[in-house]
């Protein structure tokens, strides 16, 4: 077996990430908007559709 194959079948397995539709992404921006026009958008409402993975960087301090 090539170094490639091997690699391929030693990654680990997930999901493909996609992004929501068109249509989807209208929808929340408007759910997003009325939530601001009550001042009821929070950090916490913001992190549900924005989350963002950051890496951990508690090895790099060491």
């Amino acid at each position: 077996m090539d170094i490639l194959n091997q690699l391929a079948d030693d990654a680990p397995e997930h999901e493909p990430e996609t992004l929501p539709s068109l249509d989807e992404q209208k929808a929340i921006v408007a759910k997003l908007k009325a939530l601001e026009e009550k001042g009821e958008l929070t950090d916490e409402i913001l992190a549900q559709y924005f989350a963002v993975k950051q890496k951990d960087t508690s090895d790099e301090e060491e």
